[in-house]
């Protein structure tokens, strides 16, 4: 029984199914007549790309491509091309469409060889006898090579190789294109995406929450669970006049946030960064602020008091050169607090506890002192001008 062959023309989805010859030179004349190419320098391949030399090895039904001098064709002024083959020809050789995962892109052949030769692109469009090439099932019905990628992430790729620069758009994954990196084996490409997946982590690892997440946060929890910043960055944050109310806000970066006017009260701030944070009329009855950083904050017209009685506890707190002026903190724990060069201008300091905390330079003029516990802090330098009410000796000793 006679073995039957289909036989293809390179670039092209269309054959014809032929019978097997005895004679290699017989089979290559009745391929020629077949498709109307002459016969000279016309060769036949296998689809691994291996040239057949011995008709014995092809197994029926086999497929097999085939190739001739198209240079010696025109030469020879044999019969011409078709549109479809030199357009064909021409999109190896100069433009080469693409789809990736269903998406079409068009590129120039020297795009994807030059910056990368050694990738995959580029081994896959280097060589028209490449068997990627002369296999008909290789593109889709435009003509399009067929790549079974993601094009979301082959994009960026194409525009690398184009112009060098990893670009992505902001709802691009880079690690879904470091992926696609590796796979086309685009080695000049992967430490740029290493790179930039870093930052983006830096980034991210640093960014700092917002007004408007804050409030979303306020609104969705109820009122009966406890809300929780610890250790959340709001570094800058405007918060001001907002109800902050028992949030704990414990080792929270506040630094530079805008608190003024807001209700801070009964809330946990231990050892948070308050750094140069703006707290200007801002009601902090009850809060716990123990060993809290509010070093250069502005605190005026603060309000400390609860009249129900629960005291402020800021033992420990840095408020060094913090400017605190015409605050109500009567009844306040300051206790071994730093509070040099602080600005405590007529402030209400009624049986406040002072102990052991570091005052000096600190400005205390027209404030109210009365029975304040001063044992043990350092007053150096401090001014103690026009006082409501004096200091006796049992509120300085030890």
């Amino acid at each position: 029984m006679t073995n039957r062959i289909f036989v293809y023309k390179k670039f092209s989805e269309n054959g014809f199914v032929m019978a097997l010859e005895n004679s290699m030179d017989v089979f290559k004349n009745k391929i020629s007549c077949q498709f109307q190419i002459p016969v000279e320098n016309l060769k036949l391949y296998l689809s691994n790309g291996c040239e057949i030399v011995d008709l014995h090895v092809l197994k029926d039904e086999e497929k097999i491509y085939l190739e001739y001098d198209e240079n010696y064709h025109k030469a020879m002024h044999s019969l011409p091309e078709t549109e479809t083959d030199l357009h064909e020809n021409r999109s190896v050789s100069d433009w080469i469409r693409l789809n990736v995962g269903g998406k079409h892109f068009m590129t120039s052949r020297s795009t994807l060889l030059a910056k990368e030769p050694l990738s995959m692109l580029a081994r896959m469009f280097a060589d028209v006898n490449n068997v990627y090439l002369m296999n008909p099932s290789a593109k889709d019905n435009t003509g399009a090579y067929l790549i079974d990628r993601s094009p979301e992430y082959f994009e960026p790729i194409l525009n690398y190789l184009r112009h060098g620069q990893v670009i992505l758009d902001t709802n691009v994954n880079p690690k879904g294109v470091l992926e696609e990196a590796i796979f086309y084996g685009l080695d000049s490409m992967i430490p740029h995406l290493n790179k930039l997946m870093e930052e983006m982590k830096s980034r991210h690892d640093n960014h700092s929450l917002t007004r408007m997440d804050v409030v979303r946060l306020i609104i969705t929890t109820p009122t009966t669970s406890e809300l929780r910043f610890q250790g959340v960055n709001l570094a800058g944050a405007d918060l001001s006049r907002l109800d902050l109310r028992y949030i704990n806000f414990k080792y929270a970066c506040l630094s530079k946030c805008n608190l003024s006017g807001a209700n801070l009260s009964n809330c946990c701030l231990e050892r948070a960064d308050l750094s140069h944070a703006n707290l200007e009329g801002a009601h902090l009855l009850g809060v716990k602020a123990l060993c809290a950083n509010m070093e250069g904050a502005i605190l005026r017209g603060c309000n400390m008091e609860d009249p129900a009685g629960s005291r402020a506890v800021m033992e420990g707190v840095n408020l060094k050169g913090a400017n605190l002026e015409g605050s109500n903190m009567a009844g306040v724990n300051l206790r071994v607090a730093t509070l040099k060069n602080a600005n405590l201008q007529n402030c209400d300091l009624r049986t406040a506890v002072l102990a052991g905390a570091d005052l000096e330079s600190c400005d205390l003029s027209g404030s109210d002192l009365h029975e304040a516990n001063l044992r043990g802090a350092n007053l150096k330098d401090a001014a103690f001008e026009l006082m409501l009410t004096p200091l006796h000796m049992s509120q300085t000793i030890r």
